[in-house]
């Protein structure tokens, strides 16, 4: 199976990515990781590791126009699956729907829960929600925002004196395995299909 990737930070599930592939714990490959940032850590993390890395800059251009450049890069790489992982744009209705499932992204929330909310938002609102449990959740992308059909969850404790920061390190460790997970489920799927 042939992955594409979308970032916009620093890319360290993509990091775990390579390494479960390196490993030979995920039988894929990554033909492209695309940014709408320059200098996102996550271009120069694939370059390290002789990924083909592309800036694909969206001045000037409509979320539909930018979304086509998007689709037309990962056409040509014959990607199987997109994997966004700190993809800090919203795609296009029309790219979601051209890419049906075939679009994974993971949320730093036990979904449905604080959905549409993104980075240290995501922790402080769980925080201040007073629950005990959160966790990731890994979901195919569609038109609405994190609504896509969940693939699988995983959780933690909120632990007394947790604050955003310490509470996303633990979740983002969680993210990692999911993926990995979600992507080892999907490639499976395909073999039967």
């Amino acid at each position: 199976m042939r992955l594409g990737i979308l970032g916009s930070t620093r890319g360290s599930n993509m990091l775990a990515i390579i390494r479960a592939i390196q490993e030979k714990k995920l039988s894929v490959s990554i033909e492209i990781v695309m940014s709408n940032k320059v200098d996102a850590l996550i271009l120069d993390r694939a370059q390290s590791h002789g990924l083909n890395a592309q800036y694909i800059d969206p001045k000037g251009l409509s979320r539909n126009e930018y979304d086509k450049v998007l689709s037309d890069c990962l056409l040509k790489a014959q990607v199987d699956l997109i994997v966004l992982i700190g993809y800090m744009r919203i795609l296009s209705p029309c790219f979601a729907d051209l890419w049906t499932n075939k679009i994974i992204n993971v949320h730093p929330s036990l979904l449905p829960a604080f959905s549409g909310l993104m980075d240290l938002q995501v922790h402080q609102a769980v925080l201040d929600s007073g629950i005990s449990e959160t966790g990731c959740t890994v979901h195919y992308v569609t038109q609405e925002v994190d609504a896509g059909p969940i693939l699988l969850q995983k959780k933690c404790p909120v632990l007394t004196g947790d604050r955003a920061e310490s509470l996303k390190d633990r979740v983002q460790t969680l993210e990692a395995e999911a993926l990995i997970e979600a992507i080892q489920l999907i490639a499976r799927k395909r073999c039967l299909a």
